[in-house]
């Protein structure tokens, strides 16, 4: 795979597939060509909706269909092992919605099934993939606050959702946090690697899910970092991250920042701006283009979202939900 576009299958047909896609043929070098759901009809609206030309009423079927070079799933993450799981055994590369996987246990699992058969895997983590968050990192790891002492960010919707929604619903993986506690977990993980220690705190439903969730993870390096979601109350989606030579603030949207403010000890403070292109879901093709950049290039797995990185979000993951007492039914790990 050189010049030549990528052709894209997609797994599901819910809101996130349909933004993805929506991405996807607006890119020159991506074409969509096959779709798939659990049933025909969706799966045909689906096709008619972006132009594509196949449609699959079962998963197997786009497993198989040899004319696809990648599959983006993105149905309910409880679905997500058992999903690319069957993609990754019939020869197909994958972009897996975030969080990857339920639990670490079945992510591991994914990550051998790529490595063993030599596919290409990667975590939908979109944030890592834009350019704000790459320059962000960049300026901590060449010094720019010094040593890193503390990162606090925090991702919450103001709700209500009733006991129906897929938010609380322990069969799909239910709860603030394996949905929206990812970002900020995966965001300071980003910066410090995995923790060393961690206890949380959360406010179960009574489908004993977590509503909102804190969490206080510590690094042997003595960096500490606060984080929080929730699905309960809305919240300002900020991030700060304080070194032992200043601090760098995203006031707002810490996951797609249009801005974020560097302030250097002894100096004034320096606003970096996002190119007015990288709108709030320009990351979905900021995304895009890294799988098919690393397809081209024959690689396995991206150097923006690498596998132990995504492996060690979900060890974290586990660790939280053990600390607060949310497991799923039918959960083995």
């Amino acid at each position: 795979m050189t010049e030549q576009k990528v052709r894209w299958g997609i797994l599901a047909t819910g809101g996130m597939a349909a933004t993805f896609t929506a991405d996807l043929v607006d890119m020159p070098d991506a074409e969509v060509v096959a779709v798939a759901s659990r049933s025909a009809e969706p799966a045909k609206a689906f096709a008619e909706r972006f132009g594509i030309a196949r449609a699959y009423g079962d998963w197997e079927s786009l497993a198989h269909d040899e004319e696809v070079d990648v599959v983006y799933v993105a149905t309910p993450h409880s679905a997500h092992r058992a999903a690319a799981g069957l993609m990754l055994e019939s020869g197909r590369n994958v972009l897996c919605e975030k969080p990857f996987t339920l639990n670490a246990r079945e992510a591991e699992e994914l990550v051998a099934l790529a490595r063993d058969g030599g596919r290409f895997l990667m975590e939908a983590m979109w944030m890592y993939c834009h350019p704000m968050v790459r320059r962000l990192k960049a300026l901590v790891d060449d010094g720019a606050i010094g040593e890193v002492r503390h990162v606090q960010a925090d991702f919450g919707l103001a709700g209500p959702f009733p006991a129906s929604h897929r938010l609380r619903d322990p069969a799909l993986g239910g709860g603030a946090l394996l949905d929206l506690g990812v970002y900020p977990v995966s965001f300071t993980q980003l910066l410090l690697g995995e923790p060393s220690d961690i206890t949380a705190r959360a406010v179960l439903s009574e489908e004993s899910v977590d509503l909102q969730t804190g969490a206080l993870l510590s690094w042997e390096s003595g960096a500490l970092a606060s984080v929080h979601c929730s699905i309960v109350g809305g919240t300002a989606t900020s991030a700060s991250i304080t070194g032992s030579q200043g601090r760098i603030d995203i006031p707002y949207g810490f996951f797609f920042p249009e801005r974020f403010v560097l302030h250097r000890d002894g100096r004034d403070a320096e606003e970096f701006t996002a190119d007015p292109a990288d709108g709030p879901r320009a990351s979905l093709k900021h995304e895009a283009a890294e799988v098919m950049r690393a397809l081209r290039a024959g690689e396995t797995e991206s150097s923006l979202v690498p596998l132990d990185g995504t492996l060690a979000v979900m060890r974290t993951l586990d660790t939280i939900r053990d600390r607060v007492g949310v497991r799923y039914p039918g959960e083995t790990r």
